[in-house]
Order: C-alpha cells, then structure tokens, then sequence
C-alpha cells in the first residue's frame, strides 16, 4: 500500500482505461469524421477483397494453399452453416453471410494486430450498422415470400395460441421482432469487443505503469504483461466466435422469415 502511495505521490499516477480511449481523434485535422476506425472498416474490405481475388484467380484442381483458405472459408458459411440453417434455398444468401462473416471478423481481428491494435466494433454505430442491415433483410425476404399482411399478421398473431393469450402474446412478439432482435444483435457484438479491448487495455497499460514504479512493482508488471497476452489469445478466440454469432443469428431470423409460421 505504502508503495501505490508513494508512485502516487511521486508522479501523477496511473489512470485507469475508460471509455474515452475508445474516441480517437481524426487522422486528418480537415477531415474530421476521418478517424482511425473509418480508416480500419475501409482496410478491411481492400484485404478481404485483395486476399478471395488471389486465391480464386487461378483456381485450379489442386488448390494452391492461398485457394485452399479461401475455399475452407467459404466453404466453412456454405455448407456448415447456411446450407444447415436455411435448408434448400441457401444459396441464395450465402453471398450475403459470406460477405458479413468475413467483415465481422477481420474488423475484430484489427483488435489484436500490432501498430492497428483496435476493433472496429467497439464502436457502436458499426456494430448497429450491421444489425440493421441484418434487420431489413429478414422482413424484406419474410414480406416477399409471404406477403405484407401474411407476415406481419404471423408475426402478431402466432398460430394456434388461445385468443385471450393474444393481448399479452403478441406486443412481446412485435416488440421481439422489430426491436428487441436488431438492438441485441448488435448490442451483443459491440459489447464484447468493447469489454475484450478494455481488459487488454488495462493490463498492457496497467504493467508498463509498474515498470515505472518502485522495485515492487517492477516485479508485479511481469505478471499483469503475462495477463495481457493470456487475454490476447481468449480475446483471439472471443473474437472468431461473436463473428460466427452474428452471421449464425442472421441466417436464424431469415430462415424464420421465410417458415410459413414464425
């Protein structure tokens, strides 16, 4: 204790992360909504674009390793994912969670790169950008396949539940359809990659205020460096994972979109 009073006293202390960290100023001064996670979404599809153009350019028999990854991706959405999910009529958007999978996770990956070192879900106008999106697909694809009044009387008035159950039923049903899926599909994403980036912020920062401190301290630090790159590799994993949520979910509201009964 003796010693966190005297590093306090002796500079100004350390300063916990905070949610401040997470708003970057612009890169350019004249360009002001031109901040570095702008700069990341647009990286991002230059290298998904750069890396399925290489390895589908000169696709051959057997597959070059660059081909390989390629088609293991997106044969990964394909067939284990949509073709399960959506059953017959699947192909017709795997386009669509192809591309989203692949931009969730190279923007979250950003998060654990060197000299990038930020995930662009973090902020959460990216990660609400993408769940309306999401959110027009289903009920356009549901009010095509069924019909306006069909779909939204579905939605409303789920079949075979006793009439009075309906006046508590269905505003659950509306609220569940046209709120509550789009503000946690997004929530869910934008709060993990917040939560992960800030508990490697507070380790990495944590330990190399230590080293500045007293001898005991200094010994500390190895072990919250040692924490934060124990975090790096679960943030690694937490990552993949809330990529295949997100197009998981996706896939789930279209293919109710499209059942007869919802």
């Amino acid at each position: 204790m003796r010693a966190f009073v005297r590093l306090s006293s002796e500079g100004e202390g350390f300063v916990p992360p905070s949610a401040n960290d997470f708003v970057l100023p612009p890169i350019f001064e004249n360009i002001s909504w031109f901040t570095k996670p702008i700069l990341l979404v647009f990286l991002s599809v230059v290298i998904i674009s750069v890396f399925f153009i290489l390895s589908s350019r000169k696709a051959a028999v057997v597959p070059s390793k660059m081909q390989f990854a390629g088609e293991s991706v997106y044969g990964f959405i394909r067939d284990g994912l949509a073709k399960d999910v959506l059953g017959p009529e699947f192909m017709r958007f795997v386009p669509y969670l192809f591309t989203l999978f692949t931009f969730v996770l190279v923007n979250n990956l950003f998060g654990i790169v060197p000299l990038l070192q930020f995930p662009s879900f973090s902020r959460v106008g990216f990660a609400y950008a993408l769940a309306i999106i999401t959110y027009l697909v289903y009920h356009y694809v549901g009010m095509k396949r069924q019909g306006v009044g069909h779909y939204l009387k579905g939605i409303a008035f789920m079949p075979g539940v006793p009439k009075p159950i309906y006046v508590l039923l269905t505003p659950i049903e509306i609220a569940t359809f046209f709120i509550v899926r789009p503000f946690t599909l997004g929530l869910r994403l934008f709060a993990n990659m917040f939560a992960g980036h800030l508990l490697l912020l507070v380790f990495i920062l944590g330990g190399e205020h230590l080293l500045q401190g007293v001898i005991g301290l200094k010994l500390v630090s190895p072990f919250a460096f040692t924490m934060g790159i124990a975090l790096t590799f679960f943030e690694f994993m937490v990552q993949c994972l809330q990529a295949y949520i997100f197009t998981l979910l996706t896939a789930l509201y279209i293919a109710g979109s499209l059942a007869d009964e919802h």
